[in-house]
């Protein structure tokens, strides 16, 4: 049986307050504080018999696993939000949405928001994210709108909302104009969604260890060189393979690849060095580390060079494996490494969200040890200038890279 931590107890008590009076609640509590357990807390004291509990794929397993530990008496449904549309849905007396940031899409809503909205309806919420709006507050609206309870429902859409709410200005993509919502009106919003939101840092809840950040350049003298080629003649050639990047998006892609030492070409994914990964094996050798990559070539890369490693977290955390591989995106969220001495990122995503989830996988409350985290750098490569934009919590996109980066390259 799970005891609750005594903020936590709090922090349920008040959620069954809210949860009663509006339909909904948030809990913005940030990693490792235990949104789990308190949202199946919450559901139990609000005698709830079915319970639909909405994650990612890898953070299924620890999910039951909570639920198990607790011994809740209503039955659980978890599941990952890629399923919404692959099984025949049910009743259910409370849906659970974690990581709901992921449903903010805008300012047209996601499929999977727009499935979840059918299955929702008037049945409460408890939505669990440390990160509600990463990249701005209109990313509040379609998270929100999933709910017929929600405190935007007289706004016909996004749109009308945004009306109200967003200083719209334009914006060049490409050849268009286009516009621009994400400039929202924070105080407004905050002081609108205040009723249903319970906050609760790692401060608060006595986390000690933050996270320091270490930067590692590999030298390859080969990357900057394809780099600088492909940016400058749209075009590289291999044998057997051409890699064409005749568009601002698939430039940007090629050059990502290429600090990754691999790159797609029209008929097979070219190999060009694994010295990353070496580097990595080189210098943690004998520590317990997790590595995040982005690109699948990049896995097949750490895969040769680190034969044993796992990637189910649960094999991990339980010392059966030294190394945890990972897809930033797959493993950014929902899951626990903090049996790891350090997280290495082998690449870093283009999405600010993707940062500052994927570093916060390491930080546990019962945590003596700094949090290592460790940038791996191509010497003359993309991702230092990916870092720069993502640290400000603002997306790597094409028009960020003509506008700050593309004169180093000419």
């Amino acid at each position: 049986m799970v005891t609750l931590r005594d903020y936590q107890k709090d922090i349920a008590s008040q959620a069954v307050v809210i949860l009663r009076q509006h339909g909904m609640v948030y809990l913005a509590m940030q990693v490792r504080t235990g949104k789990t357990f308190v949202s199946l807390e919450v559901a139990a004291q609000c005698g709830a018999k079915s319970v639909l509990f909405l994650t990612k794929k890898k953070a299924i397993q620890s999910i039951v696993s909570d639920y198990t530990a607790g011994e809740y008496s209503f039955e659980l449904l978890a599941t990952n939000y890629e399923q919404l549309g692959k099984f025949d849905p049910r009743p259910f007396d409370l849906i659970i949405c974690d990581e709901s940031h992921c449903l903010g899409a805008y300012p047209k809503a996601s499929l999977r928001t727009k499935k979840l909205a059918l299955i929702v309806g008037t049945n409460p919420v408890i939505y669990l994210s440390g990160t509600p709006t990463p990249e701005g507050y209109s990313q509040i609206y379609h998270q929100l709108a999933i709910s017929k309870n929600n405190p935007y429902r007289n706004y016909r859409n996004f749109y009308a909302w945004a009306r109200d709410y967003v200083n719209i200005t334009q914006v060049k993509r490409g050849p268009y104009m286009v516009n621009d919502y994400s400039d929202a009106d924070e105080t407004r919003i905050k002081s609108d969604i205040a009723p249903i939101m319970l906050t609760y840092s790692q401060e608060d809840a006595g986390f000690s260890c933050p996270v320091a950040e270490t930067f590692h350049e590999v030298e390859i003298p080969i990357i900057p060189h394809l780099i600088k080629q492909i940016f400058r003649n749209k075009i590289l050639n291999f044998d057997g393979g051409t890699c064409v990047a005749d568009t601002p998006a698939s430039l940007l892609s090629k050059m990502h690849q290429l600090s990754g030492g691999a790159v797609i070409c029209d008929t097979k994914t070219v190999i060009i060095t694994d010295m990353k990964a070496r580097y990595i094996a080189d210098n943690f050798n004998g520590k317990r580390i997790a590595i995040f990559y982005k690109f699948q070539a990049e896995r097949e890369i750490l895969q040769s060079v680190f034969a044993h490693a796992a990637d189910v977290p649960e094999v991990f955390q339980q010392g059966k494996s030294d190394v945890f591989i990972s897809q930033i995106l797959s493993g950014r969220e929902g899951i626990a490494l903090s049996t790891a001495d350090a997280i290495v990122f082998y690449n870093i995503d283009y999405s600010s969200t993707s940062y500052w989830q994927a570093r916060a996988r390491l930080q546990d409350l019962h945590r003596t040890t700094p949090a290592e985290v460790h940038w791996i750098f191509t010497k003359g490569g993309i991702e230092k200038r990916v870092y720069k934009a993502v640290v400000n919590k603002l997306d790597f996109t094409a028009s960020y890279f003509y506008k700050n980066v593309a004169r180093e390259l000419r």
